[in-house]
């Protein structure tokens, strides 16, 4: 028998056991900051105090291997605030744990997790802005989507909604009163690029200073297109509303994939076991979507970078528009599809059954020979290649800070895909690969987008094999789910799936109603536009709106 002492666990190992999570021995390690634990839906949640955030934090993520934070929800109780962080494990993500952190109705001030995670910026920037909690040691700490001079905060339980929000000309902030200039010897210039409408991404603007001809700082503006949609889905019950709003945060289209996000949350707050064949008829049309999307993002981006209404644009919107006919055929909609019901789908493939695996097939056999035609147009272009070959260039360490997932994470050589790391549907039954390339910069995430049509084409191909010849008596679309959802008060959740465009996910708490009392959205856009200036300083312009391009963002879902 050695007496030699043991190895000591790696930062992977503390806290896990066999079967999972040891949420103990996680307490145990900053037990001098908790004073108290919750028992989420799928994590436990340690409460820790309001001045004790970043020792938390840094203790959880280099020691326990929590080295990626979800999102941050901000949230208002009758007789509290509270921001939650959703932490997990870019190795494993279904190795989830909470961080709540309360603080009082009349100083809601806790400490900032930025210096821990670079994701927490925007984050909770966005709950200052909507719900007025604010955070010490934040390095920016202003409004994100709504104008500087916006009176209150909308998501608080004591906000006017009918107090003037029109201020007079003095008031406002003139963004050319600081020209940003480092001295009277600087060249520095401040240059406001929008706000306007690039390509199909939406309303942006970006407020640039430029040293010479290059970049040295940039911030992007957002909140153009802010809906409070999270607010919209409050006042929405959990069985009929809510199911149509997502479709309209990616609207190019990613709404499936929002749809399963939401249902993927409610389905496991209320316990609802969907059946296999609709998990089949979800995965099918999840991924039909995703070619869709991708197939746009790719046009766009032709856009982006040569400047043009250009071939690449054509081609790209030619084979979109074949995906959304099979998706017309199967939903009745081509962009805001509804296709999702809890518990299921809406309904079952359209009679005559094989006149529509016969039509996706053929767009499936196409395939091949369009993707070499995206090659030969665009990868294997020199001026393509100039200009996106390292440029933009996102290093692994610093996406995975940021929270970026999706295809920017992967395209950093990230092997990071929550349809295998954290299974829902039917995936797991499935033979597919995830795609990551190891460039790091905008040629890298479009090669993966590119790589990925053809793994949703072999995710499809075999979803149609399966459904053609599943028996027609256990062809059951939706599960037995009560008319009116009322999960028990208390009850808080957060699910997530892999979007188009990355990590989307939905955090929910019940009161007991037929509605929830708090409803967040994850959006991957909006982790992901934070890393444009990363991505952009010390490059030029057009460096910039190839970087935006190749992050494939949608304002809809950054502003909500």
């Amino acid at each position: 028998m050695s007496l030699e002492e043991p190895e000591p666990p790696t930062a992977d190992e503390v806290g896990v056991t066999e079967d999972g999570l040891d949420y103990d021995a996680l307490e145990a390690l900053v037990s001098e900051h908790v004073i108290d634990r919750e028992s989420h839906v799928n994590a436990e949640a340690l409460v820790i105090r309001p001045d004790a955030v970043q020792d938390t934090l840094s203790a959880l993520k280099e020691e326990a291997g929590f080295d990626h934070c979800s999102a941050v929800t901000a949230q208002e109780y009758e007789d509290r605030y509270e921001s939650i962080y959703h932490l997990k494990k870019f190795d494993d993500p279904t190795q989830q744990l909470s961080v709540v952190v309360p603080t009082s109705k009349d100083e809601p001030v806790s400490e900032s997790a930025e210096p821990v995670f670079r994701t927490a910026d925007w984050h909770e920037r966005e709950a200052y802005d909507l719900v007025g909690i604010e955070y010490d040691d934040h390095p920016d700490l202003r409004r994100i989507l709504l104008p500087e001079t916006w009176q209150g905060h909308p998501m608080g339980k004591d906000y006017n909604q009918n107090q003037p929000q029109v201020v007079t000309l003095r008031e406002h902030v003139n963004p050319l009163a600081e020209d940003h200039s480092a001295g009277e010897d600087s060249d520095t210039m401040f240059v406001n690029i929008g706000p306007h409408h690039p390509a199909t991404h939406g309303v942006l603007h970006v407020k640039t200073v430029l040293d010479g001809e290059q970049i040295v700082d940039l911030d992007p503006d957002i909140g153009y297109l802010h809906r409070n949609e999270e607010q919209m889905c409050e006042q929405s019950t959990y069985r009929h509303q809510i199911m149509p709003y997502p479709d309209r945060w990616d609207y190019t289209p990613g709404g499936i994939l929002n749809e399963w996000a939401y249902a993927r949350a409610a389905e496991s707050m209320a316990d609802i076991e969907v059946p296999e064949y609709a998990q089949v008829l979800r995965t099918m049309s999840a991924e039909l979507t995703r070619i869709a999307a991708h197939m746009l993002a790719l046009g766009t981006f032709g856009l982006d970078v040569y400047g043009d209404f250009n071939a690449i644009f054509m081609y790209a919107v030619r084979d979109r528009e074949a995906v959304q006919n099979i998706l017309e055929d199967l939903t009745g909609q081509r962009l805001m599809f509804n296709y999702f019901r809890l518990g299921g789908v809406a309904w079952d493939i359209p009679e005559p059954r094989e006149e529509f695996f016969e039509k996706t097939r053929e767009f499936l056999d196409g395939l091949p020979e369009y993707i070499e035609e995206y090659h030969n147009l665009i990868t294997e272009n020199e001026i393509f290649q100039l200009r996106c070959i390292d440029t933009g260039v996102l290093p692994p360490e610093v996406a995975k800070n940021y929270g970026a997932t999706g295809p920017v994470l992967r395209g950093s050589g990230v092997d990071y895909d929550l349809r295998r790391d954290d299974p829902y549907g039917y995936y797991d039954e499935l033979d597919w690969d995830v795609v990551t390339e190891d460039g790091c910069d905008n040629y890298s995430r479009v090669l993966v987008r590119m790589r990925e049509v053809e793994e949703s084409a072999k995710i499809i191909r075999q979803c149609v094999d399966l459904l053609e010849d599943w028996p027609e008596d256990d062809r059951e679309i939706q599960a037995n789910v009560p008319r009116t959802l009322r999960p028990e008060a208390g009850k808080e959740v957060y699910e997530a799936v892999e979007g188009a465009k990355g990590e989307l996910g939905i955090y929910m708490r019940s009161d007991g109603t037929d509605k929830p009392a708090r409803f967040k959205i994850r959006s991957p856009c909006f982790s992901n536009l934070q890393t444009l200036p990363e991505m952009s300083e010390g490059e030029y312009i057009p460096d910039m709106v190839a970087s935006l391009g190749s992050l494939d963002i949608v304002l809809g879902e950054v502003d909500r």
